[in-house]
């Protein structure tokens, strides 16, 4: 398995691989940016990358050690991503400039993240068996799930406001906020 690349398919079926700078940082989610850019999390490496259309790369290093960044998005202005060994929400903007918001539960495992709007986020946190929610200034919410043990781990916002998400236990809950 390569934990060390980025790949592009087109609409034709033809795959492109770029190669990151360093190996065994597996890349675990990405999203389109506001820049143009694609951003992505590196699990293994402690960073966040950035690639344009053409596979120009650039890596930027957490300032938390062993974060291990995993979910991703964008909020039109910023991007957002979920540090699942810190218990931490971070967010980096298209300078590459870092803030981190440590959990009130930093056992928490938050896992995915989804954007609502600029500077207001909802993420999982699959440890705790809850979502929570944060805003541009770091003001952090956490709802508990109703099902014991639901272990939430993808999130989207759905054309209708509500909040999806995808539960370990083969479930999906829809949450309206």
């Amino acid at each position: 398995m390569n934990t060390d690349r980025i790949g592009r398919i087109t609409s034709k079926g033809e795959i492109t691989e770029f190669v990151l700078p360093d190996a065994g940082t597996f890349p675990s989610a990405i999203t389109a940016g506001p820049d143009g850019a694609l951003w992505f999390t590196l699990n293994q490496a402690n960073a966040i990358g950035r690639i344009t259309v053409h596979g120009d790369i650039v890596i930027h290093p957490l300032p938390t050690p062993s974060a291990a960044p995993v979910g991703i998005t964008s909020d039109g202005a910023a991007l957002w991503f979920v540090e699942i060994a810190a218990g931490q929400i971070g967010k980096i903007s298209v300078d590459g400039g870092i803030t981190e918001f440590p959990l009130p539960d930093r056992t928490a495992k938050p896992h995915a993240i989804a954007a609502a709007s600029t500077g207001d986020c909802w993420f999982t946190e699959w440890g705790a068996n809850r979502i929570g929610h944060i805003t541009d200034s770091g003001e952090i919410a956490e709802y508990s799930l109703p099902s014991p043990s639901s272990e939430p781990h993808g999130i989207s916002l759905g054309p209708d406001g509500a909040l999806w998400v995808a539960l370990e236990t083969g479930k999906v809950a829809r949450v309206e906020p």
